[in-house]
């Protein structure tokens, strides 16, 4: 028979949420333990993305999306300052590359409003072009606030604050199967060997997984289809002549190919979307020539041949009735009916920026606000 521990809480899934719930839960003296597959934080989600802090324009006010963000930007950029994150406000750049796209940069601004993001403005064509000279635009909505973030030192620091309250991390630690009984959740977890953990709250972290590891639990999560979103990369070899991000409008499941950096200055591109089966993270330089089509709507001197794969980011994308969920999907008793379980689903960009107010979303869920 397999070993059994007990604890009060656990988390699956050391993804930067999963850390700032644990976090969370930990730090309000909560005994958490966090089961992680992989070998060492971060290596799915997390570790693929554009870095960026997102000022919350882009999402219907209605929105976990808008609303998070707008609270996380906040939270995070003052964790950043407090913890020496290395971090930069950079600024973005939204920018409409045709006449028919105008009315769309005007809805955005005044989506921001309404999201409480109240310092963009609007720009003409010449005011871009004498600040930006190689860019192509009819105009541009300005993110000020917009920044990027060093991820990976950001969730070595949660992780820290995680383990100086008394934390657990299990790496190499595989959920096989979860039930509840008498009040508690039962996890059946292999690493070397097998053994069962017990516990009276479940955070479901899992990022691409999540929909899978607790559908079991109640008929509630089996509403929902999970798709995958790929999303492929490139760095530029050449000099890149722009000072902020600069991004397209939207495309349906994305933001569009656009241009950020890292902190050390190395401009990439992307993603762009393209649906695939199972996760898969090899970037194909067949790719190439349509990133630099995209990218030359708003950079026309784009080389092509200065585009050099880089990685892949997989988001997660769920499905109910054969319509996209177009929202964080946080879920606690209210939503499946199981008290002490909070499944998080769908948590993709901005995911990074909402992190720690995903987190206090978590607390309200548990009821350990």
């Amino acid at each position: 028979m397999s070993e059994v521990f007990e604890t009060e809480a656990v988390v699956i899934g050391a993804g930067l949420v999963g850390l700032a719930c644990a976090r969370r839960l930990a730090m309000c003296g909560i005994d958490t333990v966090i089961i992680e597959a992989e070998a060492s934080i971060g290596q799915g989600i997390s570790s693929r993305n554009s870095e960026v802090i997102h000022a919350g324009i882009y999402y219907r006010s209605d929105s976990l999306k808008a609303r998070l963000c707008v609270k996380g930007k906040q939270q995070l950029y003052q964790y950043c300052l407090d913890r020496h994150i290395p971090h930069q406000k950079i600024g973005k750049w939204v920018v409409a590359t045709s006449k028919s796209e105008l009315e769309y940069l005007e809805d955005l601004s005044l989506r921001a409003v309404t999201n409480g993001v109240t310092d963009t403005y609007l720009i003409d064509r010449n005011e871009a072009i004498a600040i930006e000279p190689e860019l192509k635009c009819e105009a541009a909505l300005v993110s000020p606030n917009t920044g990027i973030v060093d991820t990976q030192t950001l969730m070595q620091s949660f992780l820290g604050d995680f383990e100086s309250a008394g934390g657990v991390l299990a790496l190499n630690s595989t959920v096989k199967s979860i039930y509840s009984e008498a009040d508690r959740f039962w996890l059946n977890v292999s690493d070397q060997e097998d053994f069962q953990l017990s516990a009276r709250y479940l955070v479901n972290a899992a990022g691409l997984n999540a929909p899978e590891l607790t559908a079991s639990l109640s008929p509630w999560g089996q509403q929902f289809e999970r798709k995958f979103a790929k999303g492929n990369y490139f760095s530029y070899q050449g000099i890149v002549p722009f000072k902020r991000l600069i991004y397209p409008v939207p495309e349906p499941g994305g933001l569009g190919v656009h241009l950020t950096f890292d902190l050390a200055g190395q401009a990439r591109f992307g993603p762009d979307v393209e649906w695939v089966d199972h996760p898969e993270y090899s970037v194909s330089i067949s790719k190439a020539t349509g990133f630099a089509a995209a990218i030359r709507r708003y950079w026309p001197s784009c080389n092509v041949d200065l585009l050099a794969p880089a990685y892949v980011g997989v988001r997660p994308k769920i499905f109910r009735e054969g319509q996209l969920v177009d929202d964080f999907l946080i879920l606690g008793r209210s939503s499946h009916g199981v008290s002490g379980l909070v499944d998080l689903y769908g948590i993709e960009s901005p995911g990074l920026t909402a992190s720690m107010a995903i987190a206090d979303e978590v607390m309200l869920h548990l009821n350990l606000h």
